[in-house]
This record gives structure tokens, C-alpha cells and sequence, in this order.
């Protein structure tokens, strides 16, 4: 299995939340991981960063933020020029996918943990 390096949009320290489940999930099967959020905070062995830092041979983006909260975002995830952007149950957003689709970018409606589980991330 070959490790993708995962950016985590909207990751969190609350173990009830999706995205603080994918971090560890993602790490647990031993991908490399870097995570935005709302707070400057650690899950498992990641830092959580509160801004954008240049990033580089990012495989996949995992979206879990509301796609307005997305918005600011856009040109920095498309300026990583990821394989593959996963929109999350709630994620979903067409206008970003588009802008993905026309840059050659995979925009992929799917759960992280789902793909992981089931050996298809």
C-alpha cells in the first residue's frame, strides 16, 4: 500500500467529530498527514495549523468544512494541485469540484473513514 500525504480541511481535537476520526484513521493506516482548523491543537502525532502553510506533493485534500466556510479556501487547495479532493457527507460542493474537475483535479463525493476501511482510499 502505497502512503497518499492527506491535507485534513476543518480537522478538530473533538473526538466526536468526523474529521478528528479521519486523522487518526489516516495516520493508523500510515499516511502522512497535514490538517487546517478553526484551532491551533494536536491530534495524535498531527499539528493542526490555523493558516494555510506551503505545502508540498499533497495526494488528496479531505474536505469536512461546510462549503461555505470552503469558499476562502479555494485557491489554495486548488494551488496545491492535489489528485483528488474528497467532499465528506455535508461537504459537498459543486461550484469547488468544478473548479477542480476543469484544473484536472478528482473531486470524489465519499466518507474518508468509509474509503479507508474498505481498502479503497
Amino acid at each position: 500500500m502505497s502512503s497518499k500525504k492527506t491535507l485534513v480541511m476543518g480537522a478538530s481535537d473533538n473526538p466526536n467529530r468526523y474529521s478528528y476520526l479521519a486523522v487518526n484513521k489516516l495516520r493508523a493506516f500510515g499516511h502522512p498527514v497535514e490538517a487546517i482548523g478553526r484551532k491551533a491543537v494536536t491530534v495524535g502525532d498531527v499539528q493542526v495549523n490555523t493558516t494555510t502553510l506551503p505545502l508540498q506533493d499533497i495526494d488528496t485534500v479531505t474536505m469536512y468544512l461546510s462549503p461555505e466556510n470552503q469558499r476562502p479556501y479555494y485557491d489554495y487547495i486548488l494551488g496545491l494541485h492535489p489528485k483528488r479532493i474528497i467532499f465528506n457527507p455535508g461537504a459537498e460542493n459543486e461550484e469547488l469540484a468544478a473548479k477542480a474537475r476543469a484544473m484536472g483535479i478528482h473531486p470524489q463525493e465519499a466518507c474518508t473513514l468509509v474509503l479507508l476501511s474498505t481498502g479503497q482510499y
